[in-house]
């Protein structure tokens, strides 16, 4: 199980839209585990940790994110708390030889959104055998040399770190040679004279050992060809050459020439040059030219993946070092990551109501990452910055879903390289209405004509009331306010479909008992808490009187 740390130095976020007011919490939850974990390995109980009860992620939908461009490495199991291994972790593939791997995780919790960082210190272990480059390292040597004479030797290369690597190195037991070896070197020592004539070559076996736990080894076949002479190895001109390359330089690029001259003549006297021991990764990377010295780009070049290289080379029997520092250049646009996104703010928002977080990212170094978020359109929310690289958004005043519903925000995020990189993400959010409008009547007030001896359920007029909230909080229902009209409720002589706001006389109006009455129609919405209005409707009875002379009827309105 990796071992612990928590700190609260940083601040680590998503973006999530909740309609209740948002609460952040902020912190750093770091562990040490070893490289190579089997999936499914604990590597610690990260609700404990964060002081959060267990039964409780399920609802908070507690999920792990990656930082970034990463893979998921780790998982949440949602029952017990535990943080779990979800890929395989290879410190070599992802950190090279850097002495520090850290692998930067995400645990996103919601209602209310809270985000821890998680970071893994990955620890190396020692799953790498030291390697040569070559299954055999040819010498040539001229049978007058000295007793003493040193030749320099390809070192091994162990991917691990610290004890994991190369520790030691061994010569079999032979006649001839010893070996020496320093923190910069490993030499063949001649110790007794060669003697061409009784044998022209030897073969010995150099092995190379780590200090890991279990101990691994790679060995190589030295093969000394004794040679009648050859007096001087090649001499490189300098020790250690230095280049610094920009990322994406162009294929065939000269990083540096090499260069080493031998004092011997003719044959004996020609330089071959190759490289000592790179890895693979480097080998499709870099060239060099046997015969010039010159070390060429052959793949791509990027600060991003590797910003440091050191190549050993070689020139037949001598031995030299090429270190190339990589320069980053502005090819990264920033990346804009929203997380936990949902559509919906409700109209009531209160000015300031956080509604996301925005992480951004560049993987360009210094100026070239740094990064500026804005919002261009004229929307009532900004971006403001958080700690590191994150933005809240929030808004900057009242929302009203009956003027804009639904609003397309594009928040542009652009570095400081030159020239400067952009990229933009549009946020979808949606006003989410509330029951802020009361119905209102088309007309401040109604009058209605009724012939009296009408037929009871005859339509006597029809009110309309209009409310722009949405679905249930716009539906308008329609009743009579209670009330008497002479002593006798007013539901007796009128009705309401509530509905359609049409008005129904239940009974037959006469003229000459009641001439005119009032009442008071009710609108209401159907939202929670219900809005209402309500208007006077004057309902007039019309006279009939019987024209003797002509048989005909006359409809006689009252003049008020």
């Amino acid at each position: 199980m990796g071992h612990k740390g928590i700190s609260v130095t940083g601040l680590v976020c998503s973006v999530a839209f909740f309609l209740l007011p948002l609460h952040s919490a902020y912190g750093d939850v770091s562990y040490s585990v070893p490289e190579e974990m089997k999936r499914g390995s604990v590597i610690g109980n990260i609700a404990k940790d964060i002081g959060l009860v267990a039964s409780r992620l399920s609802a908070r939908k507690a999920r792990v994110d990656p930082d970034g461009n990463r893979k998921r490495y780790c998982d949440i199991n949602l029952s017990s708390g535990d943080l779990i291994v979800a890929e395989r972790i290879d410190r070599e593939g992802l950190c090279g030889k850097k002495a520090s791997c850290v692998l930067n995780q995400e645990l996103v919790l919601e209602n209310p959104l809270e985000v821890q960082r998680i970071s893994l210190h990955v620890q190396d272990i020692n799953d790498n055998s030291p390697q040569f480059k070559d299954e055999v390292i040819k010498i040539e040597m001229r049978e007058s040399a000295d007793k003493g004479a040193r030749f320099l030797l390809d070192q091994a290369h162990d991917a691990d770190l610290g004890q994991n690597a190369v520790q030691r190195y061994t010569l079999q037991k032979n006649d001839n040679f010893l070996l020496t070896v320093d923190s910069h070197t490993v030499e063949l020592v001649l110790e007794k004279e060669l003697d061409r004539e009784q044998s022209n070559e030897i073969k010995v076996l150099l092995t190379a050992v780590d200090g890991g736990t279990p101990q691994r080894s790679g060995t190589v076949v030295i093969h000394v060809t004794v040679l009648d002479a050859n007096d001087n190895a090649p001499v490189f001109s300098q020790a250690v050459y230095k280049a610094s390359l920009p990322e994406n330089s162009p294929l065939d690029t000269v990083v540096v020439t090499a260069s080493a001259a031998d004092a011997d003549e003719g044959v004996n006297g020609e330089v071959t040059y190759d490289f000592a021991h790179v890895s693979e990764e480097d080998d499709k990377l870099f060239s060099i030219d046997r015969k010039t010295g010159e070390i060429r780009v052959i793949g791509t070049i990027d600060f991003e993946e590797m910003s440091y290289f050191e190549l050993r080379i070689k020139a037949k029997d001598g031995l030299g070092k090429v270190i190339i520092d990589i320069t980053d250049i502005n090819d990264n646009a920033p990346e804009l990551y929203l997380k936990s996104l949902t559509h919906s703010i409700p109209e009531n928002a209160s000015p300031g109501t956080e509604v996301g977080i925005i992480n951004v990212q560049d993987r360009d170094s210094e100026n070239n990452r740094q990064v500026r978020c804005s919002i261009q359109q004229n929307v009532p929310f900004k971006l403001v910055p958080s700690i590191k690289n994150y933005y809240s958004l929030v808004t900057t005043g009242e929302l009203d879903r009956e003027l804009v519903s639904d609003y397309n925000i594009t928040i542009t995020a652009t570095d400081e390289g030159s020239p400067p990189l952009s990229s933009s993400k549009s946020v979808q959010l949606s006003v989410a209405d509330v029951n802020d409008n009361p119905p209102v009547f088309e007309e401040q007030s109604y009058k209605a004509h009724v012939t009296e001896n009408n037929n009871p359920g005859s339509s006597v007029c029809s009110v309309t009331a209009r409310d722009p909230d949405w679905r249930q909080n716009g539906t308008v229902i329609y009743s009579l306010l209670p009330g008497e009209v002479n002593g006798v409720p007013v539901s007796s002589f009128l009705s309401v479909n509530g509905d359609t706001g049409v008005i129904y006389a239940v009974r037959s109006f006469d003229y000459e008992q009641l001439r005119s009455f009032k009442v008071h129609v009710v609108a209401r919405d159907n939202g929670s808490p219900p809005l209402s209005s309500n208007v006077t409707v004057s309902v007039f009875i019309t006279d009939i009187t019987c024209c003797l002379n002509c048989g005909s009827k006359h409809f006689v309105g009252l003049i008020n």
